[in-house]
C-alpha cells in the first residue's frame, strides 16, 4: 500500500511523474470495458509514441470504442448519433491508432476479450490476442510482472475510500497479489464523478492508490452502449428459456437482444402471469407446458453474472430478483450499457444499492475454492449464454470463426458452463438464433460441423432457439443430433439430417416428425405477432437511446446488410424502391438520412434501396 498518496490535477504531469518511476518501461493493467483510466492512458501513450526510448505494454479487455462507419449509409445514421449519444466521452487514443494501423512499435497491446466483431481483419489485434476464461487473466498479467496498473473509480468526498464500482472484477485480485508480496505495481486511480459509487467488496481503502487524478483533466462522460431492438425471434428463445428457470434459483444472463428477451420474459411470467402463460401457449404444445416452469416467483432469483447487466435492475424492480444470499441480491464482476442504466445506479436508494455486490471475477466463475458454500447458496443455476453457431453433435461456437479470425472471446462461458455440471441442480444455456442473414440467403446457425470450438461437446446442456429448447445432457450422439435438429430452421432438415446419416450418426430410416416442419420464420410470426401488436412484446422492453425515426432506420439498415454483397439484389431492391410511394414516416427516415432530396445518381439509387427496405 502506498505510505503517501499523491493527487494529481494534469494527466500529463502524472505521466511523467509514472514514466520517471518506471524508468520508462511500462508494462500496464487497465481494466475490461467502462473502467479505463481513459485520460491517464492517453497521457502515458502520447509520451511513449513520441520516445522511441520507452516502451508500454498494455493489458486490458473490450477495449470500447465510438462506432466508425464501414459504408456511406451507415455513416449517415452514426454521425448525428455519435454527437448525441458520446458527447464528452474521452476516446482511447491508442485504440484509435490501432483501428488506423498507426500503432508504434514500442507499444504492444494484449486483450483478452474484444468488442464483438469489431477487430476482424486487424492484423495486429488479432496477432495480440489472447485467448483465456477471464477469471484466469490476472494470473497471467501478473506472470509477466506488470508494474502499473490504472483504473476509473468513483469517490463519494474527498475524506472518503474510494470504489472500483464497475471493474472490481480482476483489480481486486491483482492488490491481493500485492499486499501478499506476489506482485510490485504502481496503482493509480482516475476519478469520475459520474461513475456510480458501488460499496461491498469494490469500496477499497486510499491507501491502496500511489497516484490519483481528480478534478477537469479527469472529467469523461461514461460510455454508452445503447440497447439493440428484440426481434421476435429473440423474444421466441427467450421465452422458451424462461420456462427452465425455477423458482428458488440463481440466474446469470449476458447482454444483448436474446438476454433482454430473457428479462422481459421473466418479469412478464411474474407480474402479468396470465398473458405469459398464452405467449408460451402460442409457442409450446400442451405436452411441453406440463415441463416447464410458468408459475410467478415466491422465493425469487438471486443474481450472479460474471457482467451486471442493466436489466437486472429491472428483475430486481420487478419482484423477480429478490433471493438475497448474505443481504445481497446480485453478485456482479463488472459493468457496462446504456447512459440509462449509470443514472438507474445513481439515483437508487443507498440502502438498495448496497444490495449489488461488485466482486472478483474468480469469486463468480470459479467454483473450486469454498465449492460447499457456493453449492448452498447457487441452488437451481441457470447459466444463459450467447453463442454465434452450434454443431449437431452439441458443441458450441461463441467466440471466434474457423479461420482463426477472433470475434470476442471465451470471456466466462466456459467457466459457467463448467459450473453448470459442478454444482448440483444447475443448467447451462445456450442461446443462440436458429438463422442468420447471408450473402443472399438465409443460412443456418446449427452446423455439422464447424472448424471452431468455445464449449466442446462433452459439456453440451441444453441450447435454446426460437423454435424451441433440446436438452442434450447426458444424451447419445444420435438424441443429440435429432434435439439438434429439432430446433433448427425447417428449410435445413433435410441437408442436415443427410450429413448425420452420411457420417453414420443417425438411422437411415429417420424422418423428422411432421411438428418439426412449423419450424420458420412465418410460424414465429404468426405465433406472437398478436402479442406484439398489443404491445405486449416491445421492440425496446428497457427503454433506448434512438428516437423512433432511427429505430426505423436500425432494422433498414440491417436488412440492407445482405443486400449490399449482391449486385443483383441491390439492382432488385432498388427498382421496389423506385416504384414504392413513400409516406409520412418513410420521408422523415429518409430526411433522417439526408436523402430525401437526391443530387446524384449514387444519393438517388441509395434513396430506393432505403426506400425499399423501409
Amino acid at each position: 500500500m502506498a505510505e503517501n498518496t499523491v493527487n494529481f490535477t494534469d494527466a500529463g504531469l502524472l505521466a511523467d511523474e509514472i514514466i520517471e518511476r518506471l524508468e520508462g518501461n511500462i508494462i500496464m493493467a487497465t481494466p475490461l470495458g467502462l473502467g479505463k483510466a481513459n485520460h491517464v492512458i492517453n497521457a502515458i501513450y502520447d509520451r511513449v509514441r513520441q520516445n522511441q526510448a520507452y516502451s508500454l505494454k498494455i493489458y486490458t479487455a473490450l477495449t470500447l470504442t465510438t462506432p466508425s462507419a464501414t459504408s456511406d449509409m451507415e455513416g449517415r445514421f452514426l454521425g448525428p448519433l455519435k454527437d448525441r449519444l458520446y458527447e464528452g466521452y474521452c476516446e482511447l487514443t491508442f485504440a484509435q491508432d490501432l483501428q488506423n494501423g498507426k500503432l508504434p512499435p514500442n507499444v504492444d497491446v494484449c486483450e483478452f476479450f474484444l468488442a464483438a466483431g469489431q477487430w476482424l481483419g486487424n492484423a495486429t489485434v488479432q496477432k495480440n490476442y489472447i485467448s483465456a476464461n477471464y477469471s484466469d487473466a490476472g494470473s497471467y498479467i501478473l506472470e509477466d510482472g506488470i508494474n502499473l496498473v490504472v483504473q476509473m473509480v468513483s469517490r463519494r468526498s474527498k475524506d472518503s475510500n474510494y470504489s472500483l464500482a464497475c471493474n472490481p472484477d480482476i483489480t481486486l485480485d491483482l492488490l491481493s497479489a500485492r499486499e501478499s508480496g506476489d506482485a510490485n505495481f504502481i496503482m493509480v486511480g482516475e476519478i469520475n464523478n459520474t461513475l456510480p459509487y458501488m460499496s461491498g467488496d469494490a469500496e477499497i481503502k486510499r491507501d491502496n492508490f500511489e497516484f490519483i487524478l481528480d478534478g477537469e483533466s479527469a472529467a469523461s462522460a461514461l460510455f454508452n452502449i445503447p440497447k439493440r431492438p428484440v426481434g421476435l425471434p429473440e423474444y421466441a428463445a427467450g421465452f422458451y428459456a424462461s420456462g427452465l428457470i425455477p423458482d428458488d434459483g440463481t440466474l446469470q444472463i449476458g447482454i444483448g437482444s436474446i438476454g433482454d428477451a430473457v428479462a422481459y420474459a421473466l418479469i412478464l411470467r411474474q407480474n402479468e402471469n396470465e398473458t405469459y402463460r398464452k405467449v408460451m401457449s402460442a409457442l409450446h404444445t400442451e405436452e411441453e407446458m406440463r415441463g416447464l416452469h410458468l408459475a410467478p416467483f415466491d422465493i425469487g432469483l438471486h443474481g450472479m453474472s460474471e457482467m451486471f447487466v442493466d436489466s437486472f435492475l429491472d428483475l430486481m424492480e420487478g419482484d423477480v430478483i429478490k433471493r438475497e444470499v448474505e443481504s445481497v441480491l446480485v453478485h456482479g464482476g463488472f459493468f457496462v450499457g446504456p447512459k440509462s442504466f449509470y443514472q438507474r445506479l445513481n439515483e437508487m436508494p443507498e440502502k438498495l444499492r448496497q444490495k449489488i455486490n461488485m466482486t472478483r471475477v474468480r469469486f463468480i466463475n470459479d467454483v473450486h475454492s469454498h465449492f460447499e458454500e457456493k453449492q448452498k447458496h447457487r441452488q437451481n443455476a441457470r447459466f444463459i449464454n450467447n453463442a454465434m453457431k452450434a454443431t449437431l453433435l452439441g458443441s458450441v461456437v461463441s467466440d471466434g470463426l474457423e479461420n482463426g479470425q477472433v470475434i470476442s472471446g471465451v470471456g466466462g462461458q466456459y467457466d459457467f458452463v463448467r459450473q453448470a455440471f459442478a454444482l448440483q441442480g444447475a443448467r447451462s444455456l445456450i442461446m443462440l438464433n436458429a438463422l442468420r442473414d447471408g450473402t443472399v440467403n438465409p443460412e443456418s446457425n446449427i452446423v455439422w460441423n464447424y472448424g471452431h470450438t468455445t464449449i466442446p461437446r462433452h459439456l453440451r446442456d441444453i441450447v435454446v432457439t426460437e423454435y424451441g429448447a433440446a436438452d442434450l445432457r447426458g444424451k447419445s450422439d444420435a438424441d443429440v443430433i435429432k434435439g439438434m435438429i429439432s430446433i433448427s430452421d425447417a428449410q435445413f432438415h433435410g441437408e442436415l439430417i443427410k450429413k448425420a446419416q452420411e457420417n453414420g450418426k443417425l438411422s437411415r430410416e429417420f424422418n423428422p416428425p411432421t411438428e418439426w416442419s412449423k419450424n420458420t420464420a412465418g410460424h414465429i410470426q404468426q405465433a406472437l405477432s398478436e402479442f406484439r401488436g398489443k404491445g405486449y412484446l416491445p421492440e425496446f422492453p428497457f427503454g433506448t437511446d434512438f428516437t423512433p425515426v432511427e429505430q426505423k432506420l436500425i432494422k433498414a439498415l440491417d436488412k440492407l446488410k445482405p443486400i449490399s454483397k449482391s449486385k443483383f439484389q441491390i439492382i432488385k431492391t432498388s427498382w421496389k424502391g423506385f416504384r414504392s410511394h413513400p409516406d409520412g414516416d418513410i420521408r422523415d427516415a429518409l430526411k433522417r438520412m439526408k436523402l430525401d432530396k437526391p443530387n446524384s445518381f449514387d444519393e438517388r439509387s441509395k434513396a430506393y434501396l432505403l426506400r425499399a427496405v423501409l
